[in-house]
């Protein structure tokens, strides 16, 4: 009989920080969650410590929550980290086959995957994870898994994501502080990932946009595996400070019109109409219209999508993705932003609604949970592994090509 496990999610974002626990048996793809914890996270921003004690008490008080709601203890979890400090680059690697038969073996796998790594960067910058894409044997490419096969060349394509040391640092002190051990950090990209899109979507050609407080998360998967990622520096948060300036209002006046009455549809808007700001404000009394609020809405996310269309171009994907584009993260929730993204992108555009999960999903019952959910789904599928911040791909996984295994459709 399958045993259920108990897994944890810690997403340490720019505006808050979510805990979750969830329980999952080894034969099931479904996942109950049992624990919600959710505090704000003041210490973090655009992805870095900016403060540890303040951070350290953030990710406490959430812990906490989480661990009172599910009666669980919290010793591990699976970190999700992101923002404008992630880099990625493409990278190949190459290598000769040296075995009498010239089959290809597991270790043969990992040797590629480190030639793949030797790619030049800032010192002050470190890979967090290698992802391959394909291999190529002997010139025959499109191969997902080379193990068994015949050759003397192999060749690999890979994705790789960096960041700098200092934030990983960082994040790391705050959480050992805390007294939870780091199972693995997981990009906000492919946690969100593993939570909304479906194998048909990643085979036939998805793009997946994340648009969180003060960064854009876009992972592009095609033929099963990641194409690209890339991380842009604009949110939700520049939101609400082009209508602070915009409007001539406080900060969090500005927050507040956003939430009541922003909209990415301003033709839908008579000219009119106004919104008292002293009704739902104590420092501004002035009034501003409800047409002008939309229309630096609108802008700013219309902005977000163009640059989101941008690095499609730059991949030869403008348009081409016939999944479309699904989006998630808080901002998303913007009315009107289906519309946008849709005419912006000329492509079909969906909200992702997160996949296998029963519990007190009616506490999660939102997008900005998608990268949270992702967590618990990837530590369900992949398991626990050493942390990569030893930077050793062999210690982190055991053997990479037995994670990569995992990875294939």
């Amino acid at each position: 009989m399958a045993h259920p496990k108990t897994l944890v999610a810690l997403d340490i974002g720019s505006s808050k920080i979510r805990t979750l626990v969830g329980v999952a048996e080894d034969k099931r793809n479904i996942i109950n969650i049992i624990g919600v914890g959710i505090s704000p996270s003041n210490g973090v921003r655009k992805g870095m410590v900016t403060d540890i004690d303040e951070a350290i008490s953030n990710i406490t008080a959430s812990l906490e929550d989480a661990e009172r709601m599910s009666g669980e203890p919290i010793h591990r979890a699976f970190v999700g980290f992101s923002g404008p400090h992630v880099e990625t680059y493409n990278s190949k690697g190459v290598i000769a086959i040296n075995a009498a038969n010239s089959e290809i073996t597991e270790d043969d796998v990992d040797r590629v995957l480190d030639a793949a790594r030797a790619v030049s960067l800032p010192s002050n910058r470190d890979i967090l994870r290698i992802i391959p894409k394909s291999f190529s044997i002997d010139s025959q490419h499109g191969i997902k898994y080379p193990v068994g096969m015949t050759g003397i060349r192999l060749e690999v394509e890979a994705h790789i994501i960096s960041g700098k040391t200092a934030a990983v640092k960082n994040l790391e002190k705050c959480l050992n502080e805390t007294g939870v051990d780091i199972e693995d950090m997981v990009p906000s990209s492919l946690a969100c990932s593993e939570s909304i899109l479906d194998k048909k979507q990643k085979e036939l050609g998805v793009v997946l946009i994340e648009v969180g407080a003060c960064s854009t998360n876009i992972a592009v998967f095609e033929e099963g595996s990641i194409l690209t990622s890339v991380v842009l520096p604009v949110g939700g948060e520049h939101v609400t400070n082009d209508l602070a300036i915009g409007l001539r209002s406080a900060i969090d006046t500005a927050e507040k019109i956003k939430i009541e009455y922003g909209t990415c549809l301003p033709d839908d808007i008579k000219d009119r109409e106004e919104i008292d700001l002293s009704e739902i404000s104590k420092t501004d009394n002035h009034s501003v219209s409800k047409k002008q609020v939309a229309k630096i809405i609108e802008a700013r996310y219309h902005e977000i999508f163009m640059m989101a269309r941008d690095e499609l171009r730059r991949i030869g994907r403008e348009g081409m993705l016939p999944a479309g584009a699904v989006l998630a993260g808080g901002a998303i929730k913007m009315p009107g932003t289906l519309d946008l993204a849709r005419n912006t992108l000329q492509l079909p555009v969906q909200i992702g609604v997160p996949r296998s999960i029963e519990g007190i999903v009616d506490r999660i019952d939102d997008p900005s949970f998608s990268s949270s959910i992702g967590l618990l789904h990837f530590a369900h599928r992949y398991g626990a592994q050493r942390s990569f911040l030893e930077f050793d791909m062999k210690k982190m996984f055991g053997s990479v090509s037995g994670f990569f295994r995992k990875l294939i459709p």
